[in-house]
């Protein structure tokens, strides 16, 4: 027996040690037997750690944690924990079709009913594609039982003829490049296998990245865990300290509802700013908070994370890659820097059990190329802007990737910096993008933004990250690179594209681009955070009477049952059945015999 007394007692004595129903005991022990668990073992009070196991042959970003549970339990078991290692619905945002964001909440149900229903006490959260951390992070707030996140860590950096090559980044780059006539398909192939050099996942600040970095921002990781490249023996060794905290953690009783509260989302925000995060953890972010009880509202993004400058010179905002930012000192060094500036809130309790000003104190980087001082940083004001008008009520625009080019050509027009106005020319989905882009006939030019509809939760379905359209070949010839972009939809975290997107309500159910026509002129002004259609008022409403453009039928049960109970991205994409189920865990369920 352990000689240690749990704050609150484990949950799985009710499987393993209930003196009133002994016949149950029998059953629930019996058949773990047949692989060599004893009963001593289950009964001797010591806590049932899962293990989350996100990764797999289909999940390559994650696939590192095949090998990193190893030592997690070797990290549970030194620390007087029973490791059980589970699988998790996979997750790859590359190769899922039609789009991976309908995987984020299937996989959170699948883990809020493991958790649920079997005899767990604490749980080591597996992460590494960007939707396997909130994923983990909601069903953790839903049961609420402790929780801890391990991070499977980015690709080496990536380099190809000298050059230093992001994953995805170089994609969108590349293709580039290739409508320039710069690059032929072989060397596109070559740029883009150049790129992944390692097991891990993207080296970018990308969204994996960027989710792992907040994952450690909430409190919810060990301090340094979201940077450490995958094949680094750091990875390993915080594998192993990770499976020896959250034993501590089961004994402490340190849950996600004890970590998670207002103060630490807005710390995420305002890291997601500094480091030039993923426009997609905007959704994200709110889909925690919800399914935690904190309540973020859209204004937060401008109000919190708007004026907080770029620190991080990370592709795609910045120059570097994963491997120089973990040297140069990872997300400590982020939070170092902003709680010298007052912007953190230090006090914020952390899987630690200490504060997270604690976490990071004496973190300061050497590395001033990569993470530049809060006080003289890569980029002044580098947030997130949020916007509304006739066409949406909400949508996002990552600043710190509008170029100097960008800005001078939309951003400066003397007594109007930061308004600009375009005509907008609509397409019904990346296919019809891709199809008749190149059309002169759009008469696509510098004046042009373009819009992509359909691409939303309800339209695609699952929100797809189709916003980041490059210009037409010829305009791109003729060196003009990036076009104004507006969609439903989402963007890869690794684009260098400054879009508005995210844009709720989506027009599958009703929202202002359904109506929105090619040849409208949009007016942009990022200053007071409008974007409108310039279209009369009985225009619209003739619009609006005629039929929306068509969804895509559903394709599989998942697909239909998506559609009909998740929300609008600006709410986080929720199953909004979901987010009053809080706490599960604290009572058991009943017995199944």
């Amino acid at each position: 027996m352990s000689d240690r007394t749990p704050v609150r007692p484990f949950r799985s004595r009710d499987w393993f040690a209930d003196p009133a129903r002994s016949d149950m005991t029998a059953l629930y022990l019996e058949r773990f037997m047949n692989y060599g668990i004893t009963p001593q073992e289950l009964q001797a009070g010591r806590p049932i750690i899962g293990v989350a196991q996100t990764g797999s042959d289909l999940s390559p970003c994650n696939r590192i944690h095949v090998e990193l549970a190893k030592r997690v339990r070797d990290g549970i078991r030194d620390a007087g924990g029973i490791p059980m290692e589970f699988p998790v619905h996979p997750i790859f945002e590359n190769c899922r079709r039609p789009t991976a964001a309908l995987d984020r909440n299937l996989a959170y149900l699948g883990l809020v009913e493991t958790l649920y229903g079997y005899p767990i006490d604490a749980v080591v959260l597996t992460t590494g594609c960007d939707k396997t951390t909130p994923s983990g992070i909601m069903a953790a707030s839903t049961v609420d039982i402790p929780a801890i996140v391990l991070s499977g860590g980015p690709m080496l950096d990536g380099w190809h003829e000298g050059e230093l090559v992001g994953s995805g980044t170089v994609i969108w780059r590349s293709r580039r490049k290739l409508a320039a006539g710069e690059i032929d398909e072989a060397e596109f192939l070559r740029r883009a296998t150049a790129s992944a050099p390692s097991a891990g996942h993207c080296n970018t600040m990308g969204t994996a990245s960027t989710m792992n970095a907040v994952a450690e921002a909430l409190g919810l990781s060990l301090p340094g865990c979201a940077a450490i490249p995958a094949p680094y023996r750091e990875r390993g060794q915080m594998a192993y300290e990770t499976g020896r905290r959250i034993v501590e953690m089961a004994y402490e009783d340190l849950r996600p509802s004890k970590i998670m509260d207002r103060a630490a989302f807005l710390n995420a925000i305002k890291t997601v700013s500094a480091i030039g995060g993923s426009s997609n953890a905007q959704p994200h972010i709110v889909a925690m908070a919800r399914h935690a009880g904190v309540e973020l509202s859209p204004d937060d993004w401008s109000v919190h994370g708007l004026d907080v400058p770029l620190l991080v010179n990370m592709q795609p905002a910045g120059q570097y890659l994963g491997e120089r930012f973990h040297r140069a000192g990872g997300v400590p060094a982020v939070l170092w820097e902003l709680l010298q500036a007052g912007e953190l809130a230090g006090g914020c309790l952390t899987v630690t059990g200490r504060t997270i000003a604690e976490n990071v104190e004496d973190r300061e980087s050497h590395d001033r190329e990569v993470i530049f001082p809060y006080a003289a940083p890569l980029r002044e004001r580098a947030g997130f802007v949020v916007l509304k008008g006739n066409l949406f009520d909400f949508a996002i625009m990552k600043t710190s990737v509008i170029s100097q080019e960008f800005r001078a050509r939309y951003l400066s027009e003397p007594g109007r910096e930061g308004v600009f106005e375009a005509h907008a020319v609509v397409f019904d989905g990346s296919d019809d993008y891709h199809r008749r882009i190149n059309d002169p006939a759009l008469g696509i030019d510098e004046r042009t933004i373009l819009v992509i509809r359909g691409s939303g939760p309800i339209g695609w379905p699952g929100s797809a990250e189709v916003v980041n359209m490059q210009p037409p070949d010829a305009l791109i010839q003729r060196g003009i690179l990036s076009l104004p972009t507006l969609g439903d939809g989402r963007q890869s975290g690794t684009s260098d594209s400054p879009s508005i997107l995210n844009a709720s309500p989506e027009s599958a159910v009703g929202g202002g681009l359904a109506w929105l026509r090619t040849g409208d002129v949009i007016r942009i002004d990022l200053d007071a955070g409008r974007c409108d259609a310039l279209v009369d008022d009985a225009e619209i409403v003739r619009r609006k009477a005629e039929a929306p453009p068509p969804a895509p039928e559903s394709h599989t049960p998942w697909e239909e049952l998506y559609r009909e109970k998740t929300g609008q991205l600006a709410e986080g994409a929720v199953l909004e059945m979901a987010v009053k189920y809080r706490g599960v865990a604290a009572k058991t369920p009943r017995h199944n015999h």
